[in-house]
């Protein structure tokens, strides 16, 4: 039905490889501390995202090297990904970016992930990597924040950028043999389903690799919250998610590995978070959907190499 990042993880390292959070303690974001804008996206909180992760005040390889003994106990995992998740990670002094991925640089470790935005891509910090790349022979992916393709929308819920930051920053990664991975929320409510098709469509021609999908939350003490209590916007219902979900999926390219089709969060840090229902259960519903309607992914993925010359095919 779809392309998971799990098998495509298996085959290309010949078994199974578990992402390890780390979190800076000196990362931020510029939509947070004035140099953009103050107050950050409307739905970030004061954690950015990583709930579950370790403290920032423990090095890199304390925060490896603790997370490992962890999953390789639970999972018997032998490989790993080291995943610089929490805000912004490129958005600190070039010095300190190079000696914390280096940290990172350890014998099970198969890739770097790097989380960021899309403003906060530049070649200094892609020098950085591609020296790890070549050095160490490791894979790289940096992980974008797009949401939407909606620029409106994107102001809306004030990302601080546009659609031309996110493309520009694809073809930057790209031109240094990266993989991209982007972001998506699904269920913004001032998007229409015309504007999930024109993202599936965005992230599929610029050759995006992976895709991590999520729901909309609610989390608690963010503008988000304060305009969800006013009743300045409605959530979409759990139908209209799964239907976005599916049709999204249908116009992206076959070769996009799925990372997450949809996110979670603590129930205790939310005011509304995937409909009351648990995730896994959300991602069995949009599974049984696209079963009973024979829909997969890559199924409209009919609109590169000159639509319109495919007539004379």
């Amino acid at each position: 039905m779809y392309k998971e990042y799990s098998k495509y993880l298996k085959e290309k390292y010949g078994e199974k490889v578990y992402k390890l959070p780390i979190s800076l303690k000196e990362t931020n974001c510029p939509n947070r501390d004035g140099n953009i804008s103050f107050g950050g996206c409307t739905y970030c909180g004061d954690e950015g995202v990583g709930f579950e992760n370790l403290s920032a005040n423990l090095s890199v390889k304390e925060q490896l090297l603790k997370n490992k003994e962890f999953i390789s106990k639970k999972y018997k995992a032998k490989k790993f990904i080291a995943y610089f998740q929490s805000y912004s990670n490129t958005y600190i002094p070039t010095h300190l970016f190079k000696k914390y991925v280096n940290e990172a640089v350890l014998d099970d470790i198969v890739d770097i992930s790097i989380s960021t935005r899309p403003d906060c891509i530049n070649e200094d910090y892609l020098n950085i990597l591609k020296d790890i790349k070549d050095n160490h022979n490791l894979d790289i992916t940096i992980e974008l924040g797009l949401q939407t393709a909606n620029y409106k929308t994107l102001n809306k819920i004030n990302r601080g950028h546009t659609l031309a930051e996110y493309i520009e920053a694809v073809n930057i990664i790209k031109s240094y043999n990266f993989n991209v991975c982007t972001h998506i929320i699904l269920n913004l409510p001032w998007d229409t389903i015309e504007d999930t098709i024109e993202t599936a469509k965005i992230v599929s021609v610029l050759k995006t690799d992976f895709v991590k999908l999520h729901a909309l939350y609610i989390e608690k003490n963010t503008i988000l919250a304060k305009q969800y209590i006013n009743n300045e916007f409605s959530m979409l219902p759990l139908d209209d998610y799964i239907e976005k979900v599916i049709t999204f999926l249908e116009y992206l390219d076959p070769k996009i590995a799925i990372q997450r089709i949809i996110g979670r969060a603590p129930e205790e840090f939310t005011l509304f978070s995937n409909w009351g229902m648990s995730w896994w259960k959300i991602k069995e519903m949009i599974e049984q959907k696209m079963k009973e309607e024979s829909r997969f992914q890559g199924r409209l993925f009919t609109y590169t190499n000159g639509k319109a010359l495919k007539k004379f095919d």
